[in-house]
């Protein structure tokens, strides 16, 4: 709503000097000053040929002279509405009379007749004059504290920024930890599932070959045969019924149902899906076997211990014999123990080491040449080196991202599948698996040594 002083400079504006009243369908003249269009004209011809010209006539405000001509339409229609408007607003609904008090007590505004009224007898009241600029620096007072809440508000709006950005940053840490750890879980799990299934499947198709082979579907034919041959007698003449009858009586009565031996339907592969899930460093050591370091593999650079458990490269040993097993090319040596079937698992202790190759190989590859290590020469391996990091040597090399140094590696092999699977024993996660292969032949421990970085295979009572 408009202050006073403003709605008191448009009412002026709006208002005709003749009527003195708001203005209806104003008119301008060239001096600026504004009329009713009915009181222009009703002045006009009450001045009749009064003046020394009959086209000059003055303005009955300031007398400047003007030509009727000149008369032009104002748009002020839109202004005296608002006033009128305002003059409403601003008007006693009950006595149409303007609101110049303030109740206090009912904290309105009212005229001179509410002042009278029964509603308001007794009631403190006072001019909007006296009591405006009270209240406006009451006002001011309560903008001030507003906007002192507003400030706070917005210091613990930025704090609370900060909280949000701080806690949503912990909360994507832990969540990056439990989707890396489900990960790790669900491969590891996967590579279990594919490995039951093939099991369970391989049972299935035995029972069922034995099943098959009990249903004695030769002997089955010759009953029915039997059944066609008698039906077809009894249904012929009384010759053809007694022709070699006994004959035939003896051979159906020599037919017998052989009982076949009874076969178990229980399934021998089954799954505690649950311990696998909640421990699977557990179940990975319930495969573990010992594993050795075989000396008639190792390359002349390396060096074992007593128990050969443990491999160090050093300088050439001239005092090794010779062998057709032993690596001539690659600082390499194999373990002693080789595998065809089943499902093993063995640990190496890498320490501090800046660099190594674990994992298996055929019993076939090549020594005595410097042969690339992939699945393809028979070499199944994870490698750690400074300039590629962690790697699996496939072919091209697939990167590894450990989110923690691995300091001892876990190596699952299952032959009956093909699978060669790796482990980092410190947290327990999983860090790759070879795509399934097959082979008939042996297959063995394998591992390359560097400078500086000496491996050792802890005992499984470790």
């Amino acid at each position: 709503m408009a202050s006073a002083p403003i709605t008191k400079r448009m009412k002026g504006e709006a208002t005709c000097a003749i009527c003195l009243q708001l203005m209806s369908e104003p008119m301008s003249i060239s001096c600026g000053h504004s009329y009713c269009t009915l009181c222009i004209i009703s002045f006009l011809e009450n001045l009749g040929h009064a003046e020394p010209s009959p086209n000059m006539f003055p303005c009955p405000h300031c007398r400047a002279s003007f030509q009727l001509s000149s008369l032009r339409s104002k748009q002020l229609g839109s202004l005296i509405e608002a006033i009128k408007e305002m003059e409403h607003e601003m008007s006693c609904e009950e006595h149409g009379e303007h609101l110049h008090l303030f109740c206090e007590d009912e904290s309105q505004l009212i005229c001179w007749c509410c002042e009278r009224s029964p509603r308001h007898k007794g009631h403190h009241t006072a001019l909007i004059e006296d009591v405006s600029q009270d209240y406006k620096e009451k006002l001011q007072n309560a903008v001030t504290n507003l906007k002192q809440l507003e400030e706070e508000c917005m210091k613990r709006k930025v704090f609370t920024t900060k909280q949000i950005s701080e806690w949503n940053e912990k909360i994507e840490i832990q969540k990056q930890k439990i989707q890396s750890d489900f990960k790790n879980l669900q491969s590891f799990l996967l590579e279990e599932e594919k490995s039951y299934l093939w099991r369970l499947e391989k049972e299935r198709e035995q029972t069922l070959r034995r099943l098959r082979e009990a249903t004695l579907e030769q002997k089955n034919q010759e009953r029915k045969s039997h059944i066609l041959e008698l039906e077809e007698k009894c249904q012929g003449s009384p010759q053809k019924l007694l022709q070699d009858v006994k004959d035939t009586l003896r051979r159906s009565w020599a037919v017998t149902l052989e009982i076949p031996e009874a076969h178990s339907l229980e399934p021998h592969t089954v799954c505690s899906v649950s311990e696998l899930y909640f421990d699977v460093k557990k179940m990975l050591r319930s495969y573990q076997v010992s594993v050795t370091l075989d000396p008639d593999t190792a390359h002349h650079e390396l060096i074992l211990s007593e128990d050969r458990r443990q491999v160090t490269r050093g300088y050439l040993q001239d005092n090794l014999k010779n062998s057709s097993k032993r690596f001539s090319v690659l600082p390499c040596i194999l373990g002693c123990e080789g595998f065809t079937s089943g499902r093993h698992y063995f640990e190496v202790d890498m320490g501090e080491g800046t660099g190594w190759d674990l994992g298996v190989c055929l019993d076939s590859v090549q020594r005595d040449i410097g042969v690339i290590q992939k699945p393809q020469s028979g070499f199944w391996a994870i490698r750690l080196c400074k300039k590629k990091g962690y790697v699996a040597l496939t072919s091209p090399l697939t990167s590894l991202y450990l989110r923690e140094q691995s300091l001892v590696v876990g190596i699952f092999l299952d032959c009956d599948i093909g699978v060669v699977s790796f482990y980092n024993m410190i947290p327990g996660s999983h860090i790759f698996t070879f795509p399934k292969t097959s082979s008939s032949d042996t297959v063995r421990p394998y591992f390359w040594v560097y400078q500086h970085s000496p491996l050792f295979l802890p005992p499984p009572d470790e």
